[in-house]
């Protein structure tokens, strides 16, 4: 059996690697090599214009959609002022991101959401984010340091028979979490099937789809995880 495709969206960055500093379209090694462990070929996708405006021809080519972590999302895709802790938005991976939510569910093509991922298939379906949860909870559980995962960890609870327990293989998980926005306002079509102890929307889904499931959390950084090998087995 040939090895499912990914397609996995790029971040676009400042990078700095021996002798340049450029604009460079990144994806961490941890997020790949999690695709190739689970059988499955990973394809980097450059965000760019074109792909927003017509991304048909690549999700033709490809088995699967892995929509990856990243920067806030603009809060103008969901009708909301842009808050002083939101970050610059990054306007054509919107775009893209965005894009490839609507075509791939046209098409029933297995799709993952991590963290970012997650709340930009919410915001493709008409749904809205939390823009600082501290200014909610009163703490920063959700990111207590940033730009580490260690120390990070928190516990989910996933509803019995849903698709994030299934993919999960069990109902209450601990996670690795990084983030300090989340899902607000349902999209169309989904429903929350993961919560953390506080009650923060941590996995979102779509009943109609064969799969299509978005996780605030990132399994890439935990190698018991069984939620992109799952994703790798739908693609197949």
């Amino acid at each position: 059996m040939s090895r499912p495709l990914i397609a996995v969206s790029a971040a676009l960055e400042r990078a700095r690697w021996g002798f340049w500093d450029l604009s460079a379209a990144l994806v961490a090694e941890n997020y790949l090599e999690a695709v190739v462990e689970a059988g499955g070929t990973p394809l980097i996708l450059y965000p760019e214009a074109s792909l927003a405006s017509d991304p048909g021809p690549v999700l033709d080519r490809v088995d699967g959609v892995l929509l990856l972590g990243g920067p806030d999302v603009d809060p103008a895709r969901y009708g909301a002022e842009r808050a002083p802790e939101t970050e610059t938005p990054v306007s054509v991976r919107d775009e893209v991101e965005i894009a490839l939510v609507r075509a791939a569910t046209a098409r029933n093509l297995p799709m993952l959401g991590i963290c970012r991922g997650m709340q930009v298939i919410n915001v493709a379906r008409g749904g809205t984010l939390e823009q600082h949860l501290p200014d909610r909870l009163g703490t920063d559980e959700h990111r207590r340091t940033p730009g580490t995962f260690a120390g990070n960890e928190h516990r989910v609870r996933l509803a019995g028979g849903s698709l994030a327990a299934r993919s999960a293989g069990r109902e209450a998980t601990l996670v690795h979490s990084h983030h300090h926005q989340a899902v607000a306002t349902v999209g169309d079509g989904l429903f929350v099937s993961g919560r953390s102890e506080d009650g923060v929307p941590e996995a979102l889904e779509d009943p109609g789809q064969d799969y299509l499931l978005g996780v605030q959390w990132h399994p890439e950084a935990d190698p018991d995880s069984a939620l992109i090998p799952s994703l790798v087995r739908a693609a197949a």
